[in-house]
């Protein structure tokens, strides 16, 4: 018979789960055949599901193009008012890619919204952002403001039933491969690749899916080898003009979006037990 104390511990596993975000969390990037988008937060998802023997609820009101004011504002008010178990929050990578940032009052921001989230019970995943200034134009301006973000949560942890994920540290993650044709959002591999730090870091299983079971690992080649390169006429073009055309008019490519899975929604495993 075994020694039940040196047997290795159960993995946490959470009932019930929230999102909230910008495109990161929402998953753009990662689009399926009928055109939704999935992304890490729907592979957590399914691999809690699959670690637990009973019924895992999750929702995502993440929405692309949100600063971090009405995330941890409007978004965080309606993940609390489901009572999660556990709740993922990253924002603040739309903010520094504005003219102007307090790195100081982002992460000000963060951390109330963490505390406020395990004040009311929940456990937090704080999730950094992948980096993906080795892709974009000006991307030595943001990653400085990016490195300088990531030192001040950092600095503020560990806390108690807080899991820090430091996706911003991954080298690898930073790699082309793992990116989508727009340089600015992951690809399938990259959102795989996420969902693989989180469940890691929760000490929980990743369920195999065509991309999450291979996400820790460096795809062979670009997942999109046709993309226009961020120096030619058709990448600015497709990509940064429309962005700044944006930013200008004070529009947000999330205006008059609806969060993907609003309310908390059982996870559907069937077709993969």
């Amino acid at each position: 018979m075994s020694n039940p104390a040196s047997a290795p511990p159960s993995p946490p596993l959470f009932a019930s789960y929230v999102a909230i975000g910008d495109s990161f969390t929402e998953g753009v990037g990662d689009e399926l055949a009928d055109g939704t988008v999935r992304g890490w937060a729907d592979l957590v998802a399914l691999s809690l599901a699959f670690a637990s023997t009973a019924p895992v609820r999750y929702a995502n009101l993440a929405i692309r193009g949100r600063l971090l004011a009405p995330i941890v504002g409007g978004q965080l008010d309606a993940a609390l008012a489901m009572t999660p178990e556990l709740v993922s929050i990253n924002g603040g990578g739309n903010d520094i890619m504005r003219p102007r940032v307090s790195i100081a009052q982002v992460a000000d921001s963060l951390e109330r919204a963490v505390d406020l989230a395990v004040d009311r019970g929940s456990h937090v995943v704080l999730a950094s952002g992948a980096n993906p200034t080795k892709h974009i134009p000006l991307g030595a301006f943001v990653e400085g403001r990016g490195e300088r973000l990531a030192e001040a949560i950092r600095s503020r942890l560990p806390k108690d039933h807080v899991t820090f994920v430091d996706n911003w540290a991954d080298a690898e993650l930073a790699e082309a491969p793992f990116w989508s044709r727009d340089r600015l959002h992951l690809g399938p591999a990259g959102h795989a690749r996420v969902a693989s730090n989180v469940l890691a870091a929760l000490g929980v299983p990743v369920a195999a899916t065509p991309t999450a079971s291979t996400g820790a690992q460096s795809p062979a080649g670009s997942a999109e080898p046709d993309a226009p390169r961020q120096r030619t006429a058709a990448y600015w073009r497709e990509y940064v003009l429309p962005w700044i055309g944006r930013r200008v008019t004070g529009r947000s490519s999330g205006d008059d979006r609806e969060p993907k899975i609003a309310t908390l929604s059982p996870v559907d495993v069937s077709e993969r037990r």
